[in-house]
């Protein structure tokens, strides 16, 4: 038998199995509800601290903060003292990958903006990034974008040479980063993980076509080697597919197109040469490095000439059609668009072919499916207006 006592003050016994079920459930119940909060002579709720969560451990009331819509962490983060720290060092970011729940931002910078901003494809808002303490040179020059883990990575040249300048999701702030072990331009990346990889382009000084590689780690903020390609290219697309980084089209240092791709496997620690990946498309002097995005471990390609959808059959190294996408690659033979992976859907930006003169920015989503040739293009809002289509970077960041 226990004892508690009423909302009135007085004393009440409630002793299971005594009495109707009934009665004993509503009891209980009435005990349960007011267990944990205090009550006076005057009946009156004590206030509690908004961090204070008397049913939850710590460790559910994390896991369960982590799976809380990045879009509303600035709401979150106003009222929870705990939510907010594990925002300010990241550590919110680190169990959100632990536990496999992430989601994509867009990170993007459009010809005739000053400022880099962030779309959110989910809840299809925007907000701008502060500004990138960079000098005139590095602004108005050409500049190479990756993601790794929580921090976007963009790589130019400034005044004094090729620089590095670091965005941190969880900081909200700009860094100027460490520096490649080879600094180069014009390379492909691509993004695995909490990892990123880059390889080829052209190195400092001298415009040598480069055929080194690296690897980024965001935890140490530092780059390591890894073995040489066996071509140099600059120009060239990255991707990574089938657990390696694969390194495709591009020019070698005779300005030559290039039609092998290759492939790094870091179990093996060794480069694989994939001859005549590209054979069968058309190449240009002038056109944009390969548009490649991967989705669901399938690899797809804008062709720019014919603004054409295509899927990579890896059995027959071939490339078979899926039809149009409605956008307008071919205005600047691929370049100013932005293809790329958004999850299990394919993302792209550019010019609607709904529009002959190219004007208006235009944002599409679709469920790629290699057996259906008619796929479902989805516009998105994302609530910025931008009169010009041309893309100077864009990067997609999981997290």
């Amino acid at each position: 038998m226990s004892k508690g006592k009423d909302l009135d003050g007085e004393e009440e016994r409630v002793s299971i199995g005594e009495g109707s079920d009934g009665e004993t459930k509503r009891k209980l119940e009435k005990k349960s509800c007011f267990s944990s909060i205090r009550i006076g002579r005057s009946s009156v709720v004590e206030p509690q601290d908004a961090d204070y969560t008397p049913s939850l451990s710590d460790e559910l009331e994390v896991l369960i903060l982590a799976r809380v819509p990045r879009s509303l962490y600035g709401k979150f983060s106003a009222v929870n003292k705990r939510f907010l720290s594990l925002i300010k060092t990241g550590d919110i970011f680190k169990i959100r990958r632990e536990i496999g729940f992430k989601e994509p931002s867009v990170f993007m910078l459009a010809s005739g903006e000053t400022s880099w901003w962030a779309f959110d494809p989910t809840s299809e808002s925007c907000r701008n990034l502060p500004v990138l303490p960079s000098d005139s040179c590095f602004a108005s020059g050409d500049k190479e974008t990756f993601c790794a883990g929580t921090h976007l990575m963009v790589s130019g040249k400034e005044i004094d040479g090729l620089v590095i300048w670091r965005y941190e999701l969880a900081a909200n702030e700009w860094f100027k980063g460490e520096s490649m072990k080879n600094p180069r331009c014009l390379f492909a990346s691509a993004t695995c993980g909490n990892y990123a990889f880059v390889a080829g382009g052209i190195g400092t000084g001298s415009n040598k076509v480069l055929n080194s590689a690296e690897k980024y780690d965001p935890e140490t903020k530092s780059w390591d080697r890894l073995p040489m390609m066996h071509r140099r290219r600059k120009m060239c697309s990255g991707c990574y597919m089938d657990k390696k980084f694969y390194v495709i089209g591009g020019k070698n240092e005779e300005e030559k197109n290039l039609t092998c791709a290759e492939a790094f496997d870091e179990s093996q620690n060794k480069w694989e040469i994939i001859p005549d990946m590209l054979s069968d498309m058309p190449v240009s002097t002038f056109h944009s490095p390969p548009l490649l995005a991967v989705v669901n471990n399938e690899l797809y390609t804008l062709e720019t000439s014919s603004n054409e959808l295509k899927v990579y059959i890896k059995s027959s190294n071939s490339w078979k059609r899926l039809g149009k996408v409605p956008i307008r690659a071919d205005f600047n033979k691929g370049w100013g668009v932005a293809f790329k992976s958004l999850g299990s859907k394919l993302l792209v930006i550019g010019a609607s072919s709904a529009s002959d003169t190219g004007n208006g920015m235009t944002i599409l989503t679709c469920c790629p499916d290699s057996d259906n040739e008619e796929l479902q293009w989805t516009p998105l809002t994302c609530g910025k207006n931008s009169s010009s289509p041309f893309i100077w970077n864009c990067c997609v960041m999981m997290a």
